[in-house]
C-alpha cells in the first residue's frame, strides 16, 4: 500500500530535524516526531491561507542577515504569552542546526 501524502510528509520532516515518525497506532499521546528537544506535531494541508504566507514574506522581507523573520498569531482574548510563533522550516533549521 502506498504511503498517504500526510504520512510522507511526517517521514520528511522527521528526517529534516534529526528525528524518527511514530505511526499513529503506537503514539498514544506522544507528538508525530521522536526528537530529543522537540515536541513535533505536523499537519499537512493542500493549502495554506493567503495572509498567513503573506505575513511571513513580509517578515523576510524585513529582516536583516542577523534576524529570524517569524510572524507572531495573536488571537483577541488570548493571553500574549500563548501566541503562536511561524517560522520556515529552512530558517529554523538554518538558526538551530540542520540535522542531515
Amino acid at each position: 500500500m502506498p504511503d498517504r501524502p500526510w504520512k510522507r510528509t511526517e517521514r520528511t520532516i522527521a528526517a529534516l530535524l534529526g528525528g524518527q515518525r511514530i505511526p499513529v497506532n503506537g503514539r498514544g499521546d506522544q507528538p508525530d516526531v521522536q526528537h530529543p528537544w522537540l515536541a513535533v506535531e505536523v499537519k499537512h494541508r493542500r493549502t495554506l491561507p493567503q495572509w498567513l504566507l503573506d505575513a511571513l514574506r513580509q517578515a523576510e522581507q524585513a529582516a536583516t542577515p542577523e534576524q529570524l523573520p517569524v510572524v507572531v498569531l495573536h488571537q483577541r482574548g488570548q493571553r500574549y504569552a500563548d501566541s503562536l510563533v511561524v517560522v520556515r522550516l529552512k530558517a529554523f533549521r538554518e538558526w538551530f542546526g540542520e540535522s542531515d
